[in-house]
């Protein structure tokens, strides 16, 4: 087996597959299997070249500079051909085609295109023209990064070639208009078009189809199994639910009632203004952080409800119709998201839908942040209508409660539960700004996957301990009371330290919360942490988010599996991630992340995964 011949970490022009255009990249690493080398261009692409498709920067260069000379080499002649022409004209005719020769020459010089550069020099090159390369002048440096500029100009898809205006003396119209078209130049140029997603998860466009029905259908299993006296799976009802007991169109007008609400304070002009990850044309998105105030105003709506004596147990009574009426409005917001990212620039599609497989496509979304003006429908729906929503419902389940089994205050269970989940989402909005570095927000597009699981899948399952225990009531002991607040201190301590950790380092590795840590270089220019908690596990915040989810279970008892529904969907859902992860980090820092999981060999549960 032929050893590599690049290395980790060098810095090669790599060919443009389909083409014959070279791009400066960097090797990340090198399979001894495949003979492929996976490089990254300057935009981020990743992509696998074999050998022949890669040379070294000085090669290139070499190729370069012989192109450059022959063209030149031949241009005196047609110069002194040209000037002696000049004098036999007479002195009218001689003004005319001075000022047509002048006017062709700008227009050339305006005619300038940001163009990648054809590889020129022969195949054939050896390492003799990388011994000459030492010795080459000054001058001919210049000309080479001169070329290398105009090839980093495509590659980055920004106008970054600086196109000078000679300092003409003449008319200052024409200035003017050399000023305009360097102006139209740069504009013109645009982001290269998006790569179809080629790694599909979820087993792909047979898995994703499956799962776009089966989700909704084992969503309303379980919650027809927790209303039941009997949630055992063995006493699940074999007749089809009424269409009465799964729709009320007052229970829709409330839910669209409530998106309503939340949406218009989402555009409340409070809190602050800050700006997401860069994304791939360069640009940031601005997104307004005031889901804090948005919570402390519902409940203050809530609030002003119950004191009117709203009968708030309403939702438990019809909470098949509240979820079939979201599962509803999660369809069309869908079919609105689908439709309207066909007119979507390229550069705004994300990168994990865009297989041209319809079903796929819908499923995972292929549009990354669908925005009307400034309302950004992601950001908006990750967060607001689904983990209120939550905590409305697991209110209006503990007064449901106290009004069946005739309890003055609620059970210790029911408030544990309530308690819990709460603090997790204050916790969440507190920190709303955190979100905008989550894979959901950067990587994730937004179509029925997201759109039902923030709408729907989270407020109607994640809510399911309450709504067991409404009809399950469970006596806890002082023990089991402090054993369980404790385990959901340590899970939320676990959770909360290492996405702050994970957000500071992110946005500046140089903070003194987060300098300390050690850390792994990688070719991208980002490090990994290999102490703290991040040394510890790989992904430590699912370790804590998994503690509390137990805690947030146990309080429902032993006696049937559904109230753990929540832990075991949890569990299953961060291993996926976790998969997910270790794939993309793979192929993104090479050689890098194998050091790293030498030194951290644990993904989520010490000494066992």
């Amino acid at each position: 087996m032929p050893p590599a011949r690049f290395q980790s970490g060098d810095t090669v022009m790599g060919r443009w597959p389909g083409s014959n255009l070279y791009y400066e990249v960097k090797v990340l690493s090198y399979d001894s299997k495949t003979r492929l080398y996976t490089v990254i261009y300057k935009d981020g692409t990743e992509l696998e070249l074999k050998e022949s498709d890669i040379t070294s920067t000085i090669v290139f260069k070499q190729g370069v500079v012989r192109s450059r000379s022959r063209s030149r080499s031949r241009s005196p002649g047609r110069t002194r051909r040209s000037r002696s022409r000049s004098p036999a004209r007479t002195p009218r005719r001689s003004s005319s085609r001075t000022t047509d020769v002048r006017k062709e020459k700008l227009k050339e010089a305006l005619e300038v295109r940001l163009t990648p550069v054809p590889m020129t020099h022969e195949n054939n090159s050896n390492s003799k023209h990388e011994k000459k390369e030492e010795n080459n002048t000054a001058n001919t440096a210049s000309r080479v990064t001169e070329q290398k500029t105009v090839t980093e100009s495509e590659n980055q898809a920004v106008g970054r070639y600086n196109l000078r205006r000679r300092k003409d003396q003449g008319d200052g119209k024409e200035v003017e208009l050399e000023k305009k078209e360097e102006t139209e130049a740069v504009s013109q140029t645009k982001t290269p078009a998006a790569i179809k997603t080629a790694d599909l998860e979820f087993g792909g466009r047979v898995g994703v189809f499956f799962l776009m029905f089966l989700l909704p259908v084992a969503v309303l299993a379980l919650l027809i199994l927790c209303g039941q006296k009997d949630a055992s799976l063995q006493s699940f009802p074999l007749e089809l639910p009424t269409l009465q007991s799964l729709w009320d169109w007052q229970v829709f007008g409330i839910v669209l009632l409530w998106f309503l609400f939340q949406a218009v304070l989402s555009l409340l002009p409070v809190g602050k203004l800050v700006e997401g990850m860069p994304l791939k044309n360069g640009k940031t998105l601005k997104y307004r952080i005031n889901g804090f105030y948005a919570l402390l105003l519902t409940a203050v709506a809530v609030g002003v409800a119950v004191y009117q004596e709203v009968d708030l147990s309403y939702i438990h009574a019809h909470f098949l119709q509240f979820y079939t009426s979201s599962l509803l409005i999660v369809t069309l917001l869908s079919v609105y998201l689908f439709v309207r990212s066909r007119w979507a620039p390229e550069e705004e599609l994300a990168p994990g839908g865009n297989s041209g497989n319809f079903i796929y496509d819908f499923f995972m979304g292929r549009e990354l942040n669908p925005r009307i003006k400034n309302f950004d429908i992601k950001f908006f729906c990750e967060m607001r209508p689904g983990l209120m929503g939550w905590v409305l419902i697991n209110f209006a389940m503990l007064l449901a409660e106290m009004k069946h089994q005739n309890l003055e205050i609620p059970s210790p269970a029911m408030l544990l539960v309530n308690i819990f989940q709460l603090l997790w989402v204050v916790d969440g909005f507190w920190h709303e700004e955190k979100l905008l570095t989550m894979m959901d927000i950067v990587y994730d597009g937004f179509g029925f996957m997201l759109t039902f699981g923030d709408l729907a899948f989270v407020p109607f399952t994640f809510t399911c301990q309450a709504y067991y225990l409404v009809t399950h009531p469970n006596e806890l002991s002082v023990y089991w009371i402090v054993t369980l607040i404790s385990m959901n201190g340590v899970g939320y301590y676990i959770f909360r330290k290492a996405n702050s950790q994970k957000f500071a380092f992110r946005k500046n590795p140089s903070d003194p919360t987060v300098s300390h840590l050690k850390t792994i270089p990688t070719a991208t220019g980002k490090s990994l942490i290999v102490s703290g908690l991040w040394g510890f596990v790989r992904h430590p915040n699912y370790l804590g988010d998994i503690i509390m989810g137990l805690a947030w279970s146990l309080p429902c008892g032993f006696n049937h599996l559904i109230p753990y529904f929540y832990l075991i969907y949890l569990t299953t859902l961060l291993v996926h991630r976790n998969a997910r992860d270790e794939r993309q980090c793979r192929k993104k820092y090479g050689s890098a992340w194998e050091e790293y999981c030498k030194a951290v060999p644990y993904r989520i549960f010490p000494r066992i995964y």
